[in-house]
């Protein structure tokens, strides 16, 4: 089977590349910079693939004999929607690394058109989201008739430039939660509140995480919400930012901030990457009033990432599922978190 990484030359790109090697993949490195990505599969001694997600014929055409694509190249509310189609065209398995809450919601509205093409179409299969959807999926096992669910999650690791620079694009959309099962948008650290992630009781925040999308889709608990640690300060500093969230959405100032975080490195650096690991948390809650809390401990996010794509392509390589829409844990279970969990 051929399948191909797409964006292998960014940094969580490079990461999946380094683990399919481990397992013997021998994948199709393809993005838009033929410099960089050429570069990178004569290193490897890989085929190469040189094409612009812009350039619609030339894209299924790249697509055509492909199996299945990873898809690492963000942002990603720019970049899945043609992906996606040109997949659906070719009959190319999707997957992708997103967090972004409108590319699962996009993907999910391609559902009927995946199911006739017979191709899975399963964002974010990395950290984003694999650990909190299974976390979800474990806690309506536990207590099928929940109405609320609670995620979150603390992780030390800095962030990748691509991840920094979405992050920064999507303040002018502020927050989103969802409630009686549609989603809500709601203003930056909309609510907060006192939470044990694992490592001791933290000050946290909503944030407009992919679950709110992914863990309905997954669960169908209607009321969802999505917590990070933050302090004090930073919680004060985000609600006064929603009185100018109208400035953060110019193009410009986008710019501006997009420019400030080239200057930080690329990603985790490998300490980091092998010792920051990240806590995980989920609480349901039924109309009784009972809850069932679970924690774990995974591997730093962006291993996890790069495990996790792979891993995944190879379930989906391995057993061809029926065409639609997945969620990681509808795909391949709610225990694949197991995979990631650290070993103490």
């Amino acid at each position: 089977m051929k399948w191909m990484i797409y964006g292998a030359n960014g940094y969580t790109g490079e990461l999946v590349l380094q683990y399919a090697k481990t397992l013997g993949e021998q994948p199709v490195l393809a993005g838009r910079n033929r410099a960089a990505i050429e570069a990178l599969a004569e290193q490897h001694q890989l085929p190469a693939c040189v094409v612009d997600l812009a350039d619609t014929a030339a894209l299924q055409k790249a697509l055509t004999d492909v199996d299945l694509v990873v898809h690492c190249a963000g942002p990603f509310d720019v970049t899945a929607k043609p992906m996606i189609e040109a997949c659906l065209q070719t009959k190319t398995h999707y997957l992708d690394i997103t967090g972004e809450l409108n590319v699962f919601e996009y993907a999910h509205s391609r559902h009927d058109d995946a199911v006739r093409a017979g191709i899975v179409l399963c964002p974010g299969v990395g950290f984003d989201v694999i650990p909190t959807d299974c976390v979800a999926a474990q806690l309506k096992e536990k207590m099928p008739d929940a109405t609320h669910l609670t995620l979150g999650f603390d992780s030390a690791s800095r962030m990748s430039r691509g991840t920094a620079k979405t992050s920064a694009r999507k303040l002018g959309d502020g927050g989103a939660v969802r409630k009686d099962g549609k989603i809500m948008s709601v203003p930056l650290a909309y609510r907060t509140r006192k939470i044990d992630f694992g490592g001791g009781e933290k000050l946290a925040m909503t944030i407009p995480w992919g679950d709110v999308s992914t863990a309905y889709h997954t669960t169908s608990i209607p009321n969802i919400e999505v917590y990070i640690p933050a302090s004090p300060r930073l919680v004060k500093r985000l609600q006064r930012m929603n009185w100018f969230r109208w400035l953060l959405r110019m193009k410009p100032v986008q710019r501006w901030l997009e420019k400030k975080i080239e200057q930080q490195p690329a990603g985790p650096d490998q300490k980091q990457l092998e010792n920051a690991t990240t806590h995980v948390w989920g609480e349901v809650r039924n109309q009784a009033g009972q809850v069932e809390t679970l924690r774990l401990e995974v591997l730093n996010g962006y291993k996890l990432t790069s495990r996790g794509a792979v891993d995944v392509a190879m379930h989906v390589l391995g057993n061809q599922p029926t065409g639609g829409f997945y969620t990681p844990s509808k795909l391949c279970g709610a225990q694949l978190v197991n995979r990631y969990v650290v070993d103490r």
